[in-house]
């Protein structure tokens, strides 16, 4: 049986978990979720993941939801095109910078969208937008300084899936409020690791729908 990906165009988290369901070259169905509509909180989807959250995997007869566990469940069960190393320290590092960029990076990020496209009447407080940047430059500084080569470790791995999908959201609120300049924050490495992401050759499978119009 066919592994079901139900998907939320645009979720960092979604987007994570589809970029490694294409690298390990995965058989699947996908099903896009409305992230606005209340889908998410209907019944149907609410019987496979009690939390109304993107994304959920059902692989045969086992549903599972949560991106992080989702991808460990894949890498064992689907070793091949291996994206977790298997050396013990680079490992957990790899798990580190996934957790990092969760914990730390993405609620600046979500906070900063909250006040600016998540809003339909306007911008909000302005001192409010410029001291989350601020945070937002501390913790992307950490991430450029952190990035080895061509990705976070030797080889790619998750740390360079997971991360790469909140940069992106950085360049679409640059895309979409260019006046704040959020864009200017991703310095040469971070873009340069950008670049090296989006030429790979599953990369354009996954952009979120809705960036493409």
């Amino acid at each position: 049986m066919k592994i079901k990906f139900y998907y939320g165009s645009g979720s960092p988290f979604a987007w994570y978990v589809w970029l490694v369901l294409e690298h390990k070259q995965l058989s699947y169905d996908i099903t896009t979720m409305s992230l606005r509509n209340g889908e998410l909180k209907q019944p149907e989807y609410l019987s496979i993941n009690p939390h109304g959250k993107v994304p959920t995997l059902v692989d045969d007869d086992f549903v599972l939801w949560e991106a992080s566990t989702i991808v460990e469940f894949l890498e064992e069960k689907y070793p091949d095109y291996s994206i977790i190393p298997r050396e013990t320290k680079q490992r957990a590092i790899a798990r580190r910078y996934v957790a990092e960029g969760y914990n730390y990076l993405y609620p600046i990020i979500r906070r900063i969208m909250d006040l600016t496209l998540m809003r339909a009447d306007g911008d909000g407080d302005q001192a409010t937008i410029k001291m989350e940047m601020e945070n937002l430059d501390r913790e992307l500084d950490y991430f450029e300084n952190a990035i080895q080569n061509d990705y976070f470790l030797d080889e790619i791995s998750i740390a360079d899936l997971a991360i790469y999908p909140l940069l992106a959201l950085v360049k679409r609120i640059h895309e979409k409020r260019p006046l704040l300049v959020v864009g200017g924050l991703i310095k040469p490495k971070l873009a340069a690791f950008m670049n090296r992401i989006e030429a790979l050759p599953y990369f354009a499978v996954t952009t979120p729908p809705h960036w493409k119009g």
